[in-house]
């Protein structure tokens, strides 16, 4: 009903609205520093930091890709919850590190860490890095652009098209980033990480109950109708190579994404991240019912299979179930807070990282001042945020797809990582040629090739990148008595 799509609309456009006030008061007594732009002054507490962290795994796919794979494939989107389980062991065991040498060397980025780690003349392994990690993440943000616009269509009826949907979602990300920084995105984060959690489970339980009178009662209807869902290599053929891959890629990678590596320097202490980690499996319950509501669409859509599987949840919840229309205004607001809160990050990151490790490689911007510095900082923001709104309107594709190129890519950073940080033979010159190969091979096989085993891109990428940095580590230089973050550590 057109009274219906109006009330709607209304709540969601009145959510984006507290949002953007919530944004934008956090720049009250806010440093006006580009260490407290992008650092917040480098004292976010545990709460903060629990909702930023979370937002920037929990984005779009979760409310849309994650179901989609669920919906699609059945027991193969499994492998999102084991690489979550994962992922937390690996920053528990890198992230303190990460956190004391930014702290101690004022580190800004992720290419100024591994930069000092492995010095190259004019720092050219920073620029690099640095495109690099601009490349993987407008996808990324695309992907955030392409879900809010997803949303605001199917969720309006569209009323408000997928276009002006996208461009309200990102122009409402792109203020309150600019004016506040990382002070803007923590609060907001923590007003949209609440409706996340709560959406979400609503919205799984009572789809369950509404259709099947419970979750045992639906799994043993797909069980009776559709069994091959629940059993791999599931029902799109993914089979136990690419599973088992996309697991260790998506896990690994995991830490290795700027705008959560960048996070780390953000935390008050180490201590501070720990507690972080340890709460952090709390955050992950989010998927459990979204991915209910995907197992569901394999029962209730068999008749009409989607276009995108990436639009059963918004299938279920606007066309199939019986909700007011003010329910499906809040599930709305919930799903456009995922793609928000990780877009606001994403944003925040490349805008930096163009500026420290692009734009001041060139040696007549090096030394620009602070505050110009900020100022372009901010206005990165806007060009960064605007790119991918113009490739969300290109119409990308799946959005587990773009998100899983995109670890590929990304996850090439983790074995100069880890040399730096517990490998005294690790050589700068094996940390580049491995980078530079490992990404050539995954966007091969990404986009023209085809990988073994049914292996995933970035994984093919990443063994050749190490076995490369190992190699050539050996062969450049001798024992050494420290490793390259003990050097680090003793420079200051």
């Amino acid at each position: 009903m057109m009274s219906d799509s109006i009330l709607i609309t209304a709540m969601t456009v009145g959510y984006l609205g507290i949002v953007l006030l919530v944004g934008l008061r956090a720049r009250q007594g806010q440093s006006s520093s580009l260490e407290g732009y992008v650092a917040g002054g480098r004292h976010m507490g545990l709460l903060v930091l629990f909702f930023i962290l979370g937002a920037e795994v929990f984005s779009a796919f979760a409310f849309l890709g994650a179901p989609g794979w669920a919906y699609s494939k059945g027991a193969p989107a499994i492998y999102i919850v084991a690489y979550l389980t994962l992922a937390v062991i690996v920053w528990w065991l890198i992230a303190p590190h990460i956190s004391r040498l930014g702290r101690l060397h004022g580190f800004l980025t992720q290419a100024e860490f591994l930069s000092a780690c492995y010095p190259t003349p004019r720092n050219v392994l920073g620029l690099v890095i640095g495109v690099i990690s601009v490349l993987a993440m407008i996808p990324y943000l695309t992907i955030q652009i392409a879900g809010a616009g997803m949303l605001f269509e199917a969720a309006t009826s569209g009323m408000i098209p997928f276009w002006l949907g996208s461009l309200l979602a990102c122009g409402v990300v792109a203020a309150y980033v600019y004016a506040s920084g990382l002070q803007g995105i923590g609060w907001t984060n923590l007003l949209q990480g609440l409706m996340m959690v709560v959406i979400a489970w609503a919205l799984g339980l009572t789809t369950a109950e509404q259709f099947f009178g419970g979750v045992g009662e639906m799994f043993q209807q797909i069980k009776s109708e559709a069994p091959e869902y629940l059993t791999m290599p599931g029902a799109g053929g993914m089979g136990w190579g690419a599973f088992s891959t996309a697991i260790l890629v998506s896990a690994l990678g995991c830490v290795m994404w700027p705008h959560i590596f960048m996070k780390f320097y953000s935390a008050r202490s180490e201590r501070t991240l720990k507690r972080v980690f340890i709460l952090y499996p709390l955050y992950s319950y989010l998927l459990v019912p979204l991915l209910i509501i995907g197992f569901a669409g394999v029962v209730l859509l068999k008749d009409t299979p989607l276009d995108s599987p990436d639009k059963v949840l918004l299938t279920i919840v606007v066309e199939l179930a019986d909700l007011p229309a003010w329910v499906i205004g809040l599930a709305l607001s919930g799903a456009l807070a995922a793609a928000m809160s990780t877009a606001a990050n994403l944003a925040h990151t490349s805008a930096t990282i163009l500026v420290r490790d692009i734009a001041q490689f060139h040696p007549t911007l090096r030394d620009w001042p602070e505050q110009k510095a900020l100022s372009f900082t901010r206005y990165g923001v806007v060009a960064i945020s605007l790119a991918a709104y113009l490739l969300a309107l290109a119409n990308p594709g799946s959005l587990v797809s773009l998100l899983l190129g995109a670890y590929g890519i990304i996850v090439q950073l983790l074995p100069m990582l880890l040399g730096a940080l517990f490998w005294r033979r690790a050589s700068q010159t094996a940390a580049f040629i491995g980078l530079t190969v490992g990404s050539v091979v995954t966007l091969y096989l990404q986009f023209g090739g085809t990988a073994p085993f049914d292996w995933h891109p970035g994984f093919c990428g990443l063994v050749v990148n190490t076995a490369l940095f190992v190699a050539i580590s050996l062969v450049r230089k001798g024992s050494g008595s420290r490793s390259p973050v003990e050097s680090l550590s003793t420079s200051v």
